[in-house]
C-alpha cells in the first residue's frame, strides 16, 4: 500500500511540475478575466492542460477506479482551475465502470471543491451526466441537490442534464428541476436551468415554448433568455414580449 501511495503521489507530483512549466502569467491574467469571483489558475490554455492530462493518464490506465478518483480527489484540493478540470477528465475515462453509488462521490466534490462555473459544468456535463443516463433513478439526487443551499450545487442539478436533455432525455424531470430552481436569484443558477431548457428545446421545442410560456411573469429574464435561444426569431418575440 506503501508503494501505491509513492507512485501515485508522484504521478500527482510530476503534473504539477508539468503545468507550471507550460504555464504563463499573459495566460493566467487572461483567464481570470472569465469569472466573476475568485480563481486559481497556473496559466494555461484550456488544450494545453487537457493534452497533459490524456498524457499522464496513460500511466494510470487499468488502476482501479478508487485509485483513479483518489487522485482525483488529490487534483481538486488543490484549488486550481487546471488541475480540477484534469480531475473532471479522468472521472468521465472511467465511466465505464461507474456505479449508482458513485452519485455520492459527484455529490461530495460539487460540496467540497468547485467553486466556479468552469469546475461545476466540466464535471455535471460529462461524468455527472453520464452517470445520471446510465442509473436513471440517480436524477431523484439532482432534485435533491437544486434544494439545496448552495449556489453551486443547484447550478449542479440543472446541468448535469444538459447531454442528456439534448438527446431528448428526461423532459419531466427537467421541468420539475426547473420548477424548483424558478425564482432563484442567483444568476449562476439562473443560467444553469436556463441552459438546461435550452439544450431540452433541440428536442422538444414546443414543450418548452409552452413551458416557458406559462412561467414567464415569475421565470427571471436571464434564464428565459437562456432558454428560448435556439427557437426562432418569431417565438423569441412572443415570449419576450411584457
Amino acid at each position: 500500500m506503501t508503494v501505491i501511495i509513492h507512485i501515485m503521489s508522484k504521478i500527482i507530483e510530476e503534473i504539477r511540475k508539468e503545468l507550471i512549466k507550460n504555464s504563463d502569467e499573459k495566460t493566467r491574467i487572461s483567464g481570470e478575466r472569465y469569472f466573476k469571483e475568485p480563481v486559481k489558475l497556473h496559466g494555461l490554455k484550456s488544450a494545453v492542460t487537457e493534452r497533459i492530462g490524456k498524457e499522464y493518464f496513460v500511466q494510470i490506465r487499468g488502476k482501479q477506479k478508487a485509485e483513479i478518483f483518489g487522485l482525483c480527489e488529490e487534483l481538486w484540493k488543490s484549488g486550481y482551475l487546471e488541475e480540477a478540470g484534469i480531475a473532471c477528465n479522468w472521472s468521465y475515462y472511467v465511466r465505464r465502470d461507474y456505479k449508482a453509488g458513485d452519485i455520492k462521490v459527484f455529490e461530495r466534490w460539487v460540496n467540497d471543491y468547485v467553486t466556479n462555473w468552469a469546475s461545476c459544468d466540466t464535471l455535471c456535463n460529462h461524468s455527472v451526466g453520464t452517470l445520471v443516463e446510465m442509473y436513471p433513478e440517480k436524477i431523484a439526487d439532482l432534485k435533491e441537490w437544486a434544494k439545496s443551499r448552495g449556489r453551486w450545487m443547484k447550478r449542479a442539478s440543472a446541468v448535469s442534464l444538459i447531454v442528456p436533455a439534448r438527446k431528448g432525455l428526461f423532459l419531466t424531470d427537467i421541468f420539475e428541476i426547473a420548477d424548483i430552481l424558478l425564482t432563484d436569484s442567483d444568476d449562476m443558477v439562473q443560467k444553469g436551468y436556463g441552459w438546461m431548457l435550452k439544450a431540452s428545446s433541440e428536442a422538444h421545442q414546443k414543450e418548452i415554448y409552452e413551458y416557458v410560456l406559462s412561467k414567464k411573469t415569475v421565470m427571471p429574464r436571464t434564464s428565459l433568455r437562456y432558454a428560448i435561444e435556439k427557437m426562432p426569431k418569431e417565438l423569441k418575440t412572443m415570449a419576450m414580449a411584457k
